[in-house]
């Protein structure tokens, strides 16, 4: 009935296939902003490069966007993005439904746990977009330009873009706020990005500079640096007990299209829509950021927040549970027509999850062991016997993408496989693309597949003894130990696609 794992078909989100399960009010599809929903905490664009030549002879490259790969789908004179209605009406209140508690409004700290959607207060330099894949285009920043090389990237930003507050945002506060995420942001990204950048200059009060270190790789820093909140230099220098790394009721400053409106702890949180915003007009912006108010309201669990969402407490719920999906619509609200359940497809590839073998373990070092266990999963008995037969079987981490790897490699793959050297195994050079095995779904012990586990694992050196245990030549027993959470239910749910094999 719905496939919540069928992958996307193309670049753009709107030929995506894989459904997300949808339950709302039909009443909000009056409000041609329903969408916006996703596009809530993302969206951008991209388009094709511009390049001049530095005096350098180094080629410097210039454009309102950016792709590591150069794609750039919108060009810089677009007036807005494909999947949005441009002419959406503004006004009205959605009611969104989070689980849980939250004891801070800072969505940065270190500690606590910070309400939601509180990051939407926040512009940054450059933002990804919901039809494409790993593009960005320019929110506070105008334009970009950066060498080839990638070892430095100068953002443009915008003359007009404010603080709530009315000040200017400007570069000094760019830097200010990259050194605060350094200092005193999460240590994992910290420590990365200390690693990447070696240097953050504000050229003029417009212009921002990031110098990187070329031993570090170049994929992920222009979008890094270029995705980061940007804060008021000026409201956090002028008490010193601000800090990012604290949780704080008090809201920083932000030059977001939402800003807080009201809370009440563990209870709700309301954001109100910007009529000063800066940056409405935005061709990166017209057509979102359609309601007036966005009401986040809190349950204690997911059961608690489904009956209050049949009672019509909340907007719009994404179902994410396949025996409620299945089985639990079936209250007044739906006969009647006032709640709508559709599948809505999000254009991503499949979420990489499933079982994880840890290399670390000696026994799990040799991969025919793994190709063994990974045949003992039955997927099919496990997707019809347990979850309703909702999910399709993955083999890919981007499956459905232009990116997914098929057949055997041949011309700009090939060459470029051959030239990464030892690292690429040479079966993977002239074998088609493995995929996940099948198995029957009629019972849970596929004897084929397992057959042939046991024929890989006596391979391997694990051979069965008159006891009925499987043993290597030093005889040790082959053990697994796996980890997974008091919720039966929500294992199965997380685990209903095996892991490549590799």
């Amino acid at each position: 009935m719905i496939k919540p794992r069928q992958p996307l078909q193309t670049p753009k989100a709107q030929a995506a296939a894989r459904p997300r399960p949808v339950a709302l009010p039909r009443a909000v599809t009056a409000l041609s902003g329903l969408i916006l929903v996703a596009g809530l905490a993302a969206g951008l664009a991209t388009s094709a490069f511009g390049q001049d030549a530095a005096s350098d002879d180094t080629t410097i490259i210039k454009s309102h966007g950016y792709s590591y790969f150069g794609n750039l789908d919108y060009p810089p004179d677009y007036a807005h993005f494909d999947f949005v209605n441009p002419d959406a009406p503004k006004g009205g209140e959605i009611t969104l439904a989070a689980t849980g508690t939250f004891d801070s409004l800072n969505p940065y700290s270190r500690k606590g746990r910070s309400g939601a959607l509180t990051s939407i207060q926040y512009d940054q330099l450059i933002e990804s977009v919901e039809d494409s894949v790993g593009q960005y285009y320019g929110i506070l920043a105008h334009s970009l330009e950066y060498p080839e090389s990638k070892d430095w990237v100068i953002f443009h930003l915008r003359p007009e873009a404010t603080f709530w507050d009315g000040t200017p945002v400007t570069a000094e506060d760019v830097v200010y706020s990259h050194k605060l995420f350094i200092t005193q942001g999460l240590p994992s990204y910290a420590q990365a990005v200390s690693r990447m950048v070696t240097s953050a200059e504000a050229l003029d009060d417009h212009t921002v500079k990031f110098t990187f270190n070329p031993e570090t790789s170049k994929r992920s820093r222009i979008e890094t640096v270029g995705s980061t909140p940007a804060f008021s230099k000026a409201w956090f220098e002028a008490d010193e007990t601000r800090r990012l790394d604290e949780p704080r009721l008090e809201v920083a400053v932000g030059s977001g299209p939402y800003k807080l409106d009201n809370y009440d702890i563990n209870r709700r949180i309301v954001y109100k829509r910007r009529d000063d915003y800066w940056g409405k007009d935005l061709p990166f912006n017209k057509g979102r950021y359609n309601y007036d108010s966005i009401r986040l309201e809190y349950f204690s669990d997911q059961t608690a927040s489904f009956e209050a969402f049949k009672a019509g407490e909340y907007t719009i719920r994404v179902e994410s549970d396949p025996k409620v999906w299945a089985s639990g619509y079936d209250f007044p609200k739906v006969d009647e027509g006032s709640v709508v359940k559709m599948e809505l497809p999000d254009g991503n590839p499949p979420n990489p999850t499933g079982f994880v073998f840890n290399l670390g373990k000696p026994n799990l070092q040799d991969k025919t062991v793994r190709e063994a266990i990974a045949l003992a999963f039955n997927f099919e008995w496990t997707n019809e016997s347990l979850l309703y037969g909702l999910y399709s079987q993955r083999s890919s981490f981007i499956e459905g993408t232009p990116l997914e790897a098929k057949d055997i490699p041949e011309g700009e793959e090939l060459a470029f496989l051959q030239g990464l050297g030892d690292v690429v195994p040479p079966e993977l050079l002239s074998e088609p693309v493995r995929v996940s095995h099948s198995s029957g779904a009629s019972r849970l012990n596929d004897r084929g597949n397992l057959r042939q586990a046991s024929k890989l694992l006596e391979a391997a050196g694990w051979v069965v003894g008159d006891d009925g245990v499987r043993r290597n030549a030093q005889g040790q027993t082959l053990k697994l130990t796996m980890l997974y959470p008091s919720n039966i239910q929500d294992w199965w749910m997380r685990c209903m696609t095996p892991m490549p094999r590799t």
